[in-house]
């Protein structure tokens, strides 16, 4: 029944603004979705004229390639283990054993391309190669997670620029990747 509800209020969105403009999007919609123009959303505070902090839907530089006009379901918010109401993007989640197991399930890692594409290029950008450090997750998850932790940090979605502010294949495409330095 939720998703008969979810998608109703998704396609009258749509329908109603004609391109889905991050802008637009209510609060809890916000995360993990993409405007028409393919940039991601990116959900922000900000601090409100009564001195309250309030937040708000931007989007973002980040494009996702191949997809948009895009709100995630519920289903992949829940299976891959990602909050909507996380401010902004970080790789720091993917030092948690605990998301890193839920991000790799067959539940979120085969079903939720868009949320897999995101942390994909977030592991990228700090060195790793998600599909590496899915297939080391039950042996050797500390080799993965010590590897994104001397990667440095990696640019935000507001501040990439240039070549890093788009997209990387998916992770199901292939990829021709030299192994990441230890």
């Amino acid at each position: 029944m939720k998703m008969i509800i979810f998608l109703a209020f998704t396609l009258f969105l749509q329908g109603t603004l004609g391109e889905l403009d991050c802008e637009e999007l209510p609060i809890g919609l916000c995360s993990f979705s993409i405007a028409s123009s393919g940039k991601r959303c990116l959900l922000e505070t900000y601090a409100s004229n009564d001195g309250t902090t309030d937040f708000q839907c931007r989007t973002s530089e980040v494009v996702a390639i191949n997809l948009h006009e895009y709100i995630e379901a519920d289903e992949c918010v829940s299976a891959c283990g990602v909050d909507r109401k996380s401010v902004g993007i970080s790789s720091d989640s993917l030092l948690d054993s605990q998301f890193t197991d839920k991000l790799c399930s067959q539940q979120c890692y085969q079903k939720c391309p868009n949320i897999v594409d995101l942390y994909y290029n977030l592991a990228l950008g700090e060195g790793a190669f998600l599909p590496d450090m899915c297939k080391s997750q039950p042996t050797n998850s500390r080799r993965s997670m010590a590897q994104i932790q001397s990667s440095g940090a990696a640019l935000g979605p507001i501040a990439a620029a240039g070549p890093m502010s788009t997209v990387a294949p998916s992770p199901s495409s292939p990829v021709d990747c030299a192994p990441a330095p230890v």
